[in-house]
């Protein structure tokens, strides 16, 4: 006979494997719907389609596939983080080059993100391709509650043997008692109305920053709004000549 203790683990991995089917079929749902609709018109045959009608539909069936793309890497990068799998491979890198390639990530916004990186920073030690995943999922999360009259802005600065990189957003925010919350799976807060994803982006983008040796963590912006703030080991400084050119993409 199973021990109360073992019928508690049970009963709470049963709880877990449902609040996951059930995220992950509700929003499995809406893009699968939207791109099966597109594929539809476009192959129908007793409809006529104009050049920007089948633009429209191609564009809605990208962005729904890109949806579904997206929630696919969170559900594999939460069961690898769980697993203790992910490959991390940190070396010296150029946060202001990551930056500009995570914001290119993203595709084309409807609302600008702005950045300001300084031109001196230190180089951190981390994996740029991990930690793009991990700025795209900040950015994307202040996109998604930041006001149109006030975009994000992606900053960063040194702080000695560490270099903190900060999203800054002017939203709703999170209450400081919900913040503990907020990095775990498949929680969503906010206005239920404007709830979207499956609540992956904090976990993943947290779990990848510890795997590279630094840390996630939200605080409240001036003036209201949430920032998350992440911090990474600074590495070994090096002969200025050995630097390469840095791109920053800004709006």
């Amino acid at each position: 006979m199973m021990t109360c203790a073992a019928e508690q683990l049970a009963t709470e991995a049963d709880r877990g494997r449902a609040a996951l089917l059930a995220a992950v079929s509700h929003d499995l749902r809406a893009p699968l719907a939207a791109a099966k609709a597109a594929v539809s018109g476009l192959r129908a045959r007793d409809t006529r389609l104009t050049a920007e009608d089948r633009e429209e539909l191609l564009a809605a069936a990208e962005e729904s596939l890109d949806l579904l793309a997206r929630l696919a890497a969170s559900l594999l990068d939460v069961s690898r983080l769980q697993a203790g799998a992910l490959a991390v491979f940190p070396r010296p890198a150029d946060l202001g080059e990551i930056v500009a390639d995570s914001l290119d990530a993203l595709g084309p916004q409807a609302r600008p993100v702005r950045a300001d990186i300084p031109s001196a920073l230190r180089e951190v030690m981390a994996d740029p391709a991990i930690m793009e995943r991990v700025i795209a999922n900040l950015v994307g999360n202040a996109l998604r509650y930041s006001p149109a009259a006030s975009p994000p802005l992606v900053t960063a600065r040194d702080l000695g043997d560490r270099v903190q990189l900060c999203v800054i957003d002017h939203g709703t925010g999170i209450p400081e008692a919900d913040r503990k919350r907020a990095f775990l799976p498949f929680q969503r807060l906010g206005d239920p109305s404007e709830r979207t994803g499956v609540g992956l982006g904090l976990v993943v983008s947290r779990g990848l920053a510890e795997a590279m040796g630094g840390t996630v963590d939200p605080e409240e912006t001036p003036g209201g709004g949430l920032t998350m703030v992440v911090s990474l080991p600074a590495a070994p400084a090096r002969p200025a000549a050995e630097f390469g050119v840095r791109r920053i993409r800004a709006a």
